[in-house]
């Protein structure tokens, strides 16, 4: 598992290089979170993971304060998170979240890529059983830092297990542990410098690496969208 997610990650990281695209996406996550539950991080544990992601990403402080104001501002528009699913070129699977304020706009957007890349949407649901979602929270290794008894420490909420790569760790539980894992993490006083819900494959495929390019010539595209939050695909 944690092979296959540092591919993504990495991948993913790559398409974010531009913070033109990334920070708008964060500032959306944070927008929304604080209109759901409030623009108070210390009451809010969804506001609290948008801030930290973030903050993993350097968005400046000035633009998370501003994405937390504009929640309760007069103007605020009104976020629905959509799921779409779909079969890009080679057969490769994408499930694509999303968060817009018209979903027309949105759909259309969406289909319109993955025709154009020889693929197509699917019906809602056609993918959940090629996925699982996983909470995931990464962390940094220190000195002092025992991860056997971490690993104890963890699972009552509901910890699965614990990669490690290159002095990064990376915690993996069902993704209805997350706040549990969250607040365990918390209260053992172990900075989390990422958290997030991933949609990782349960059959991995290899792609050539020109067929990879094709693939992500569409990840790109979609990546590219300003209502497209997540992508995840089966890529090994």
């Amino acid at each position: 598992m944690g092979r296959a997610f540092e591919y993504r990650k990495a991948a993913k990281e790559k398409r974010w290089d531009k913070m033109s695209r990334t920070f708008p996406k964060l500032g959306k996550a944070i927008t929304i979170a604080a209109k759901e539950g409030g623009p108070d991080p210390d009451m809010n544990a969804t506001l609290r993971t948008a801030i930290l992601n973030a903050k993993a990403q350097n968005m400046p402080k000035t633009n998370i304060e501003a994405a937390i104001k504009r929640a309760s501002g007069k103007d605020a528009a009104n976020y629905d998170e959509i799921l779409y699913e779909g079969k890009g070129p080679h057969g490769v699977l994408i499930v694509v979240e999303c968060a817009t304020d018209n979903q027309t706009r949105t759909v259309a957007n969406v289909k319109s890529y993955l025709n154009k890349c020889g693929g197509g949407m699917v019906p809602n649901g056609s993918l959940e059983f090629m996925f699982s979602r996983k909470a995931v929270f990464e962390f940094e290794k220190t000195e002092e830092l025992d991860i056997e008894e971490l690993e104890l420490e963890l699972i009552d909420a509901g910890l699965e297990e614990i990669d490690e790569n290159e002095g990064t760790y990376y915690a993996y539980a069902d993704y209805t542990n997350f706040g549990d894992l969250s607040k365990a993490f918390e209260d053992l006083g172990i900075e989390v410098k990422k958290a997030t819900l991933q949609r990782i494959p349960n059959s991995p495929v290899e792609y050539f690496e020109e067929q990879l390019e094709e693939i992500e010539k569409l990840l790109d595209k979609l990546d590219e969208d300003d209502d497209v939050q997540a992508v995840f695909n089966n890529i090994a």
